[in-house]
């Protein structure tokens, strides 16, 4: 893990603010998720990037129905659908 240098205080409901610098740097947006992991001591934040719910792949991802299925996947299940099969 690489240290920034920087330190920011949580204030009193529990939030800190990422320095703009830090958001530029890692692409995040306004609008932007952003995952929280723990890992023993430590909290990690990444920025939220989305991955289909069969295969994980995060390439051409789409929602439907409140999933997440990238293309590949929507195009093997259309093609066992047709074959029969599913």
């Amino acid at each position: 893990m690489k240290g920034t240098g920087i330190v920011r205080k949580v204030d009193h409901l529990g939030r800190i603010v990422l320095p703009k610098g830090l958001r530029d740097m890692l692409d995040i947006q306004p609008s932007d998720g952003v995952e929280v992991f723990v890992d023993d001591q430590y909290i990690v934040l990444k920025k939220y990037a989305p991955s289909c719910i069969f295969c994980g792949s995060m390439d051409e991802v789409i929602y439907y129905r409140g999933k997440t299925v990238c293309k590949e996947c929507v195009e093997e299940i259309a093609k066992e659908i047709k074959n029969g099969s599913a």
